[in-house]
């Protein structure tokens, strides 16, 4: 069976279960799900698909958004600061703010073309990855590989400036 054979076969059984799962996952869409259960299940060409291979990739990805759901925080674009609890102390809102005033000069220490870009993904105006890339003229497909790179660049300078050794001189 060819994939659009299978695809026209098995696209009405999907929805529907796509359907009934993303009604249990809060903030889950059932298109979202739907096309996470395809590219799982066309993702490994050596998996017969059946009703039943069908049914328990849905409830997999079901799962798996579970998790994520419970995982992810959302984005606030309207605060530049860290979120911090309204009824916290000064003493907190004035770490939070450090903190970020912190991140933001470590963004601007990185090498290359790395402080634009990431100063670009987290523009307020939350360009796509099309404006990013004509702004600084890359393609739009070096965008995630630089961006992986700056993050783990990022990601090391802070571990030297903030680890802090633990008990018989061993670092995190």
């Amino acid at each position: 069976m060819t994939q659009s054979e299978l695809l026209t076969r098995l696209s009405p059984l999907l929805k529907a279960e796509c359907a009934a799962e993303a009604a249990a996952v809060a903030g889950t869409d059932a298109a979202d799900l739907e096309q996470g259960v395809w590219v799982r299940l066309l993702s490994d060409s050596r998996t017969i698909v059946s009703a039943a291979r069908l049914r328990a990739t849905v409830r997999a990805e079901a799962r798996a958004a579970r998790r994520r759901a419970r995982r992810e925080v959302l984005y606030d674009p309207t605060h530049g600061e860290p979120p911090c609890a309204p009824d916290a102390g000064v003493e907190q809102q004035v770490l939070a703010a450090e903190e970020g005033r912190a991140l933001r000069a470590a963004v601007r220490r990185l090498p290359g073309r790395c402080p634009r870009l990431l100063a670009a993904l987290l523009s307020r105006k939350d360009p796509t990855y099309r404006e990013i890339a004509g702004e600084l003229g890359m393609s739009q497909g070096s965008l995630g590989p630089v961006r992986s790179r700056c993050l783990g660049c990022l990601r090391r300078m802070l571990t030297a400036e903030v680890a802090a050794p633990e008990p018989w001189g061993k670092e995190r």
